[in-house]
C-alpha cells in the first residue's frame, strides 16, 4: 500500500509518501517538512508534488491518504484536512485522520506543541505508545505534565522540565493510523480536532451606515 501523509497542525507542515506492507512495516520513500507559519495553503500542494516526484510516483499511484487532524490552528488544520479529502476523493481512495500529537515521538512520553495564546497542546502516552491522556490545551505554568517531554523545546523553561525536540513525521502519522489503514472502512470523516474557539468571531454590533 502506498500512502500519502499530510499534516498542517504545527508551524512545520509535513507531506510524505510511504510504502506500508501487509504486516504493517513502513518504508518512508520521501518526505517534505516545510516551515510554513501561516502559509499552509501556499506551501502544502507544492510539498506534496515534491514528495511524490522524489519518490518517483504520481498521485495515481497512491492507495490511501492519512491526515493529521490536530489539535492546531484553525486555518492550518482546514487547509490540511480539505486537501487530504480532495486528493483522496480525486483518486477514489480512503482518507483516514489521526490526532497529530500521536505522530510526535514514540514510546512513553508527553507531547507538547505550540497552541499560541501562550499555551501548549499536550497528550500523554504509555510505553507502548498508546495515548492515555489528552489531548488538551493548557498554559505551561499551570501544567502538571509528567516526563519525558517531547515536542517544542521552546516551552522547557515555562514547563520547568527539558523538552526533547520532536515533530510530526510521515512514519509517525502512519504508525498512528495503523489500525485504520488495516480497515479503512472503520475510519470516520475527516474532522479537525479543535480544542477551543477560534480567535476570529462574528461582530456583535454594527456601526450604522449614514449617507449625506
Amino acid at each position: 500500500m502506498l500512502v500519502l501523509a499530510l499534516d498542517t497542525a504545527t508551524p512545520t507542515l509535513v507531506a510524505g509518501v510511504a510504502r506500508r506492507s501487509e504486516g504493517g512495516d513502513v518504508e518512508v520513500l520521501a518526505e517534505r517538512a516545510v516551515p510554513s507559519g501561516n502559509r499552509h495553503a501556499e506551501l502544502l500542494v507544492p510539498a506534496v508534488r515534491e514528495a511524490l516526484a522524489e519518490a518517483g510516483l504520481a498521485l495515481a499511484d497512491v492507495d490511501a491518504v492519512v491526515a493529521g487532524l490536530g489539535p492546531g490552528p484553525f486555518t492550518g488544520l482546514r487547509v490540511g484536512v480539505v486537501t487530504a479529502a480532495a486528493l483522496a476523493d480525486a483518486r477514489g481512495v480512503p482518507a483516514v485522520g489521526v490526532c497529530s500529537l500521536d505522530a510526535v515521538g514514540s514510546g512513553a512520553r508527553t507531547v507538547v506543541t505550540d497552541a499560541r495564546r501562550k499555551e501548549v497542546y499536550w497528550a500523554a502516552y504509555d510505553a507502548d505508545g498508546a495515548r492515555v491522556d489528552g489531548p488538551g490545551v493548557v498554559r505551561p505554568e499551570d501544567a502538571r505534565l509528567t516526563g519525558p517531554l517531547v515536542g517544542d523545546p521552546r516551552f522547557a523553561e515555562r514547563l520547568g522540565a527539558p523538552v526533547e525536540p520532536a515533530e510530526v513525521t510521515t512514519a509517525g502519522l502512519l504508525r498512528a493510523a495503523a489500525t485504520l489503514l488495516d480497515d479503512p472502512s472503520s475510519a470516520g470523516p475527516l474532522v479537525p480536532l479543535y480544542l477551543r474557539r477560534p480567535d476570529a468571531v462574528p461582530p456583535t454590533s454594527f456601526k450604522p451606515v449614514t449617507t449625506s
